[in-house]
């Protein structure tokens, strides 16, 4: 058993957001253990860039309004206490509603082979971050 030191808050790089996004690393798992989990806080309006997860990823919303987006145009709203999930190579967005904060725990696997566990891509437009909005699950 070890408790694993806490690193300090940090700010999401800009290449990867759009808008005000900060993170603090619960835990970034050392092998054989390829666990990744994050508390990711977004200010309103603030999202991710398109991007993948070779393994899939999991969303735990904790507060405010998550959006999650596909390709397709779907935006899922999702609230404190669901969890959503991506699947592998799936690309998506997340992101905070455009009116409050949201923060949601990030869970996802690393490759374990060296290949990159996540693909990001171009910004989100706010043509799909503005699409009509689903609460369909």
């Amino acid at each position: 058993m070890e408790f694993i030191k806490q690193q300090p808050s940090s700010k999401a790089p800009a290449d990867w957001f759009t808008g005000d996004v900060w993170w603090d690393v619960i835990v970034a798992g050392q092998e054989p253990s390829r666990m990744r989990a994050n508390l990711v806080r977004f200010s309103p309006g603030a999202r991710t860039n398109w991007h993948s997860h070779a393994l899939g990823q999991t969303l735990h919303v904790v507060s405010g309004i998550a959006l999650i987006g596909t390709r397709d145009g779907t935006v899922f709203e999702a609230h404190p206490g669901e969890t959503v999930t991506c699947p592998p190579d799936g690309e998506h967005w997340h992101g905070a509603a455009p009116d409050r904060f949201m923060e949601h725990i990030a869970l996802w696997e690393g490759t374990g082979d060296g290949t990159p566990e996540t693909t990001w891509a171009e910004p989100v437009t706010d043509q799909y971050y503005n699409g009509r909005r689903t609460r369909d699950q």
